[in-house]
């Protein structure tokens, strides 16, 4: 099998990253295992899919992504209020406290709580990035063809797997 010299779609990409947001270190993949994920599937966000066609591995890159090809707008609509009496007791009443909720389908939905008065919590439903431009530093550690399982399943199978 020839090796793979460059990331494209059907790949199997294991990539180091960090993320900062607003100069704020928000995530990294140093001195863990590089994130691992199929090239091509949507399994990140379309933004920095996009910048990673053409790297080989070793190659590193600064994409700044932009916060609608991230995590999208921050959307105005995407707020509740949830009763104070209604509220989870075992929930910290605190501005800034990340629940996760699930909606109709059973999907989980984060929300984060915005205000509190006496009456209500006021939760905001916007993804924690949303709106934020997005800057990576990513490298490509490895890089090898998804297998037809992979492909159907949707995601990586074996994270021992190495070159």
């Amino acid at each position: 099998m020839a090796e793979l010299t460059k990331v494209d779609d059907g790949q199997v990409v294991s990539m180091h990253y960090t993320l900062h947001v607003d100069g704020q270190l928000l995530d990294s993949s140093e001195g863990g295992e590089p994130l691992q994920f199929i090239q091509g599937m949507g399994h990140i966000i379309p933004g920095l899919e996009h910048e990673l066609y053409e790297m080989k591995i070793g190659d590193s890159k600064k994409v700044i992504v932009a916060a609608k090809d991230g995590y999208g707008e921050a959307d105005k609509e995407a707020f509740m209020d949830v009763p104070r009496d209604a509220f989870p007791t075992n929930v910290p009443l605190e501005v800034g406290t990340e629940l996760e909720l699930r909606d109709q389908e059973g999907h989980p939905v984060y929300v984060r709580i915005q205000t509190i008065n006496d009456d209500n919590i006021h939760l905001d439903m916007n993804h924690p990035l949303a709106g934020r431009e997005l800057h990576f530093d990513v490298k490509i550690a490895g890089l090898r063809p998804a297998t037809d399982e992979e492909i159907s399943h949707g995601h990586v199978h074996d994270n021992g797997h190495s070159h």
